[in-house]
């Protein structure tokens, strides 16, 4: 029976771990991005979509999403996105994205901002923004 009961309980956190992220901007932001794009405004290497605007992206804070994407999308664990942006700081050369407390912030403020790109569970997606990627 215990068997069973941690199985179960294994089985049931490996699905929480494999939520897909929906990657989102504003309905009127219509600039191609794809995940090169992505990559590199969360890691500070750029500040502008690929047609030059400029671009907001938004982080979630510290939650099971924020680790999800961070693996996915950026290839980096937390702390290793943590420690890359530590070093941006301190010699001055980025700010990491701002952050937000969940999904439902992460999309009030891409639907009200243009420049706003940010993640959040694919599941929890409405028509209040645009998803340009999935993973």
């Amino acid at each position: 029976m215990i068997k069973k009961i941690v199985a179960l309980g294994l089985l049931l956190s490996s699905q929480i771990a494999l939520a897909d992220i929906a990657v989102i901007v504003n309905t009127a932001n219509n600039t191609n991005v794809d995940d090169a794009v992505i990559k590199k405004l969360y890691l500070g290497k750029s500040k502008s979509f690929a047609d030059g605007s400029s671009a907001n992206p938004v982080n979630q804070d510290g939650n099971a999403t924020f680790d999800e994407f961070n693996d996915k999308v950026i290839g980096k664990s937390s702390s290793q996105l943590n420690a890359h942006w530590s070093k941006l700081v301190f010699t001055g050369k980025g700010t990491p994205p701002k952050k937000l407390a969940n999904d439902q912030a992460i999309i009030e403020f891409v639907s009200k901002n243009a420049d706003a790109i940010g993640y959040i569970d694919a599941s929890k997606v409405t028509d209040a923004v645009k998803v340009v990627g999935k993973y």
